[in-house]
């Protein structure tokens, strides 16, 4: 498995097509996903962690996608994990694993000991990959759509 630093260029519309699935699973609709907004939100960010925004590939195919960042999250400095994915037939496979050592090991080169997500209260499948690593839930965000979990390295 390989992590390709994103290059906008190339590969804004695979990504967009990878996070537009995302709100498909999380939320049910992608319709009101803006593409433009998304790619200039990311290209800031990947100023500032252009390690952080990465495509997963195995046996020369894009199967994935991770989104990483550092912030500030009630008046302490947290790694925040905007993306983890994987194509629909790798899910529950095992693969997620390495997304997450990836995270992991992102955040420890950041010197951050706890790092946060969002997830879809619906998204089963991921809370369930998210307590088996060791993440907990913090609580409901964004008037109940998301949970907010955090996890410790």
């Amino acid at each position: 498995m390989q992590f390709e630093k994103i290059d906008l260029q190339e590969h804004s519309e695979k990504m967009f097509n990878f996070r537009k699935d995302t709100f498909k699973v999380s939320f049910g609709d992608a319709s009101n996903f803006d593409k433009e907004a998304y790619l200039r939100w990311v290209e800031e960010k990947q100023k500032d962690f252009p390690e952080g925004f990465v495509l997963v590939k195995e046996d020369g195919r894009y199967i994935g996608q991770i989104e990483l960042s550092i912030r500030e999250y009630d008046g302490r400095t947290i790694g925040y994990v905007h993306l983890f994915y994987l194509v629909p037939d790798l899910r529950g496979k095992g693969k997620g694993e390495h997304l997450h050592n990836y995270a992991k090991q992102f955040f420890r080169n950041h010197k951050v000991h706890e790092y946060h997500l969002r997830v879809s209260p619906s998204n089963t499948s991921a809370i369930k990959f998210y307590y088996k690593n060791g993440m907990v839930e913090i609580g409901p965000e964004v008037d109940g759509k998301v949970i907010r979990m955090k996890g410790y390295l």
